[in-house]
């Protein structure tokens, strides 16, 4: 049984991370700031430590409990919006508590793999389509500069001290579950147009186009990359196809099946707004990986996911 360190299990991705790993058998631990009820469905499978990434003592002690021969880095301040508002908070929790991981690495389980997630916002406005691996840096973001300085940390201290660490650069990565993104706005705010819980739908800026991706297929890569990625390389883990945010609210009223009312609210515009990111997936396809959900699918689920949550909320309340 391979044995394997999640940090950030509770979040988006890490709690999907966890839930595949248990299916194939692996014993996962994972940490959390503050055990959310997404891992109840794991109960009994999943070893939970409590851990804030920028406290090295009880990092270093999550290393030493799951002892693990992969380590998934995903514990972050992970909203750029946010990160305007919280940038101090953004770079401890996105570089400190990186480092504060390296460090434990190093001490307790200097041959384990690393897969460092980190993130597309790190290249910005780099003005390539599609954005390349060696790609520049220019994020647009107090998140996207502290996810360059993550990646760079990550990178510096497999060449210095020989970790095997891998970088992983999600690029829109969407799906059941998520907050805060686009695509969840946009489901959860059609969903409550259809409940008559609100007259309109508000939105940010349309024209801008994104690299969306499922996040059951940016866990297959993440898993992917564990297995097969080369060492001291980086891996954009994206569709590789872009869409328009504009394209991506008519796919969701479409598949809600609603008559939507949408207003431009200058409040949902970000101070910078890079107007296309698109990457480019040669890398990680090299190794045998490709998108198999479509947007519409996508869509679909994240709706359903929604509805779900609604009806449970609904009858809490009655």
């Amino acid at each position: 049984m391979r044995r394997c360190l999640i940090t950030g299990c509770g979040g988006f991705i890490g709690s999907h991370l966890a839930e595949r790993l248990l299916k194939d058998g692996w014993s996962v631990c994972g940490t959390v700031r503050r055990r959310p009820s997404s891992l109840d469905r794991m109960d009994g499978r999943l070893t939970v430590v409590e851990c804030d990434i920028v406290d090295p003592l009880r990092v270093e002690h999550a290393v030493r409990e799951a002892e693990p021969e992969v380590v998934f880095h995903l514990a972050a301040q992970s909203s750029p919006s946010a990160s305007w508002q919280q940038p101090e908070t953004t770079f401890r929790v996105n570089v400190f508590g990186t480092l504060y991981l390296l460090q434990a690495m190093l001490a307790v389980c200097p041959g384990a793999t690393l897969v460092a997630v980190t993130s597309s916002a790190i290249y910005g406005a780099s003005g390539d389509t599609p954005i390349k691996e060696h790609g520049r840096f220019r994020p647009s973001s107090p998140y996207g500069v502290s996810k360059a300085a993550a990646d760079m940390l990550a990178e510096l201290f497999g060449r210095t001290y020989g970790l095997r660490v891998i970088r992983a650069r999600p690029f829109f990565v969407s799906g059941p579950g998520k907050l805060g993104d686009v695509c969840s706005d946009f489901c959860r705010g059609v969903i409550e147009i259809e409940n008559r819980q609100r007259p309109s739908l508000a939105v940010g800026n349309l024209e801008a186009v994104r690299d969306f991706l499922d996040v059951r297929d940016a866990v297959e890569a993440l898993l992917l990359l564990a297995e097969k990625g080369q060492p001291g390389e980086a891996y954009n883990v994206c569709s590789g196809t872009g869409t328009s945010v504009s394209d991506l609210l008519q796919t969701v009223i479409a598949a809600a099946g609603v008559r939507a009312e949408i207003f431009r609210d200058p409040e949902l515009c970000r101070p910078l707004d890079d107007p296309v990111t698109v990457g480019d997936r040669s890398l990680l396809t090299a190794l045998g990986w490709q998108p198999r959900a479509t947007i519409a699918e996508m869509v679909r689920d994240t709706l359903e996911f929604w509805r779900r949550e609604a009806v449970t909320a609904a009858r809490g309340i009655a």
